[in-house]
C-alpha cells in the first residue's frame, strides 16, 4: 500500500505475529483439555466408584467419551469447512466445558457417564479443529513448529495427567478433576474470541467452475445423524464385544448387523447429499486414502504399548504402578523431538519416503519386543519404547503435514477430520482385536478359559504360580507381534497406494487474516 511507511508495516507485522502467538497459545490450551482428560480421570476411578458406585459399568467413563469424540470428528470437520474454524472451535469448547461442569455435579455413575458423553461431543471439535487451524496459521515450511508444540502438549499430558489426577483425588475431591477444566477453557475461549479472525471465504462448491454460489451454506444433517448412529453402533460393538458379552452372542451379532445396515444408509444418504459430511473424494484421492489407512494402522499398533505394556511391566517385571507408567511414558519424550526434526528429512526425500522410513523402523522395534529376556530388566522395554516414539514421530507428522498440504482451505477440515477419525477407529479396533489375541494366548497357555484382567488380578493376590507370569509375557509378546504386522501393513499401504511425491498445493494468502 502506497500510504503506509516501513515503520507502520513493521508495527502491523509485529501485531499480527503477537496475535498469532495468542491463537497458538489458545490452541495448545484447547489441546491440553482433550489430552489430559482420559489420563487424569483414570487415576481417580477408585475414588469415583467409592463415591458413586457403579463398578460394573465404570469402563464407560472412557468408552462413552471415546465414542462421542470419534463419531463427531467427521461432522465437525465438515462444519469447519462450511462455517469456519472459529465458530466450530468456540461451540466445541463450550460444549466440552458444559460437560465438565455437569460431570462435577454428577449424582450417580449413570449421570457421570452421560455427562462424559457430552464432554466427548465437544472433545471431537477440539481435536479436529485445533489440528486444522494449525495448518491454517502456518505455511508448509513452518508447520512442523506448531505440530511439534501440539505433540509436546500430548507428551506432557501423558506424563503429568496421572499425577495430577491422583493428587486431586487424594487431597481434594475427584470432582475437581473436571472443575479444573473450566478456568483453562475460559482462557482458551477468550484468546480465540479476541485474537482469531478468519477472512470471508467461498465454499468449496461455490469456488468450483460452472457452479453458482449459494446464499446460505447447507449442512447435511441427515448425513451427520447417519454417520453418528453408524459410528456409535459399530464402535459400541467393538468396545463391548468380548467384555460385556461374547463376540458371537446375540447382542454382539445384533449390533454388528445394525451397524452394517446403518453403514449402507450412510453411503446412500451421502451420495445424494449436495455437501456430504463424508464426501467421496476423501477416498477417491490416492494421497488422502493412503494416509487414512496408514494412520488407521497407527491407531491399531498404538494399543500394544498403551494398553498392554503397563500390565507387562507390573505382572512380568514386578514393577510398581509409578515405575510401570515411566516405562510407558518414555516414548512421549522421543516422539515430539523426532516429529520436530522430521522436517529436515521430508524436505530431502519427501513425505511418503520419510513416513516409510519411520514405520519400517517401528515394525522392527515392535518385532524385537518378543525377543526380550524373561523376566528382564525395566530398562530393556523402556529403551524399545524410546526408539518406538522416535520412529512414530518420523512417521505420523510428515503424513499429517503432507496430506493437509494437498488440499485448500475449504477441504482441510474434512481431510484432517478423516485422518483423525481413522486413527481413532484404528485404536478401537486394536483394543478389540489385541484383547482377543491376548485372552486366546492366555487360555492356550493356562489350559482353559481366562482373560488378562482376571489373571493379573490373581497374580497380584499371590494366588497364581510362576507359570502365569510366563503366560502373560507370551500374551503380550503376541500382541506386539500383531502390532508389528499392523506397522508392516501401513508400510505396504504407503508403498503401494500413496504417490511418491504428494501433490502439494501452493497456498499464497492462505493465512492472511487468520490471526490478524
Amino acid at each position: 500500500m502506497s500510504g503506509t511507511t516501513p515503520a507502520t508495516r513493521d508495527t502491523a507485522r509485529r501485531t499480527a505475529t503477537g496475535r498469532r502467538g495468542a491463537v497458538v497459545a489458545a490452541l495448545m490450551l484447547s489441546m491440553a483439555l482433550a489430552a489430559l482428560d482420559s489420563t487424569v480421570v483414570s487415576t481417580a476411578v477408585p475414588q469415583i466408584v467409592g463415591d458413586l458406585g457403579g463398578f460394573s459399568v465404570f469402563s464407560w467413563l472412557f468408552s462413552g467419551y471415546l465414542l462421542a469424540v470419534t463419531v463427531t470428528l467427521p461432522v465437525y470437520g465438515k462444519l469447519s469447512d462450511t462455517f469456519g474454524r472459529k465458530p466450530v472451535l468456540i461451540v466445541g469448547a463450550t460444549v466440552f466445558l458444559l460437560g465438565s461442569l455437569l460431570c462435577a455435579l454428577a449424582w450417580n455413575m449413570a449421570a457421570l457417564i452421560a455427562f462424559r458423553v457430552v464432554q466427548g461431543l465437544g472433545g471431537g471439535a477440539l481435536q479436529g479443529t485445533v489440528q486444522t487451524l494449525a495448518a491454517d496459521l502456518y505455511p508448509l515450511e513452518e508447520r512442523p513448529k506448531i505440530q511439534s508444540k501440539l505433540s509436546t502438549v500430548w507428551a506432557v499430558s501423558a506424563v503429568a495427567g496421572p499425577g495430577i489426577g491422583g493428587l486431586l483425588a487424594a487431597y481434594a475431591d475427584w470432582r475437581w478433576i473436571f472443575l479444573v477444566n473450566l478456568p483453562i477453557g475460559a482462557v482458551a475461549l477468550w484468546l480465540i474470541a479476541r485474537h482469531l479472525h478468519e477472512p470471508q471465504r467461498q465454499s468449496r462448491r461455490a469456488s468450483q467452475p460452472h457452479t453458482q454460489a449459494r446464499p446460505h451454506a447447507r449442512v447435511d444433517w441427515p448425513g451427520a445423524l447417519a454417520v453418528f448412529a453408524c459410528g456409535g453402533v459399530l464402535l459400541t460393538a467393538l468396545v463391548q464385544g468380548g467384555v460385556a458379552w461374547p463376540w458371537l452372542s446375540p447382542p454382539s451379532l445384533a449390533l454388528f448387523a445394525t451397524g452394517l445396515a446403518l453403514a449402507a444408509l450412510v453411503v446412500t444418504v451421502e451420495r445424494r447429499a449436495a455437501e456430504p459430511i463424508i464426501p467421496g473424494w476423501v477416498w477417491r484421492r490416492r494421497t488422502i486414502a493412503a494416509v487414512n489407512l496408514a494412520l488407521g494402522a497407527l491407531g491399531l499398533l498404538m494399543v500394544a504399548p498403551t494398553v498392554f505394556l503397563p500390565t507387562y511391566a507390573q505382572s512380568v517385571l514386578g514393577l510398581g504402578p509409578v515405575a510401570a507408567g515411566f516405562v510407558l511414558s518414555v516414548w512421549t519424550l522421543s516422539w515430539p523431538v523426532s516429529a520436530a526434526l522430521s522436517q529436515h528429512v521430508y524436505r530431502r526425500i519427501g513425505f511418503r519416503d520419510t513416513a516409510l522410513l519411520g514405520i519400517g523402523a517401528a515394525a522392527l522395534v515392535l518385532f524385537a519386543f518378543p525377543f526380550l529376556p524373561y523376566p528382564g530388566e525395566a530398562w530393556q522395554p523402556a529403551l524399545l519404547m524410546l526408539l518406538l516414539g522416535a520412529t512414530l514421530g518420523l512417521f505420523q507428522l510428515p503424513l499429517i503435514v503432507g496430506v493437509q498440504s494437498t488440499v485448500g482451505w475449504a477441504e482441510r477440515g474434512t481431510t484432517t477430520a478423516s485422518v483423525l477419525f481413522c486413527r481413532q477407529t484404528g485404536q478401537t479396533v486394536g483394543a478389540a482385536v489385541f484383547g482377543a489375541i491376548a485372552n486366546g494366548v492366555l487360555a492356550a497357555r493356562l489350559g482353559g478359559a481366562g482373560d488378562l484382567e482376571s489373571v493379573t488380578g490373581a497374580l497380584d493376590t499371590g494366588a497364581a504360580p510362576e507359570s502365569t507370569r510366563h503366560a502373560i509375557a507370551d500374551a503380550v509378546h503376541a500382541v506386539y507381534q500383531g502390532a508389528a504386522c499392523a506397522a508392516a501393513l501401513a508400510f505396504l499401504v504407503l508403498l503401494c497406494v500413496a504417490p511418491r511425491r504428494f501433490p502439494v498445493l501452493a497456498d499464497p494468502g492462505e493465512r492472511e487474516g487468520a490471526a490478524s
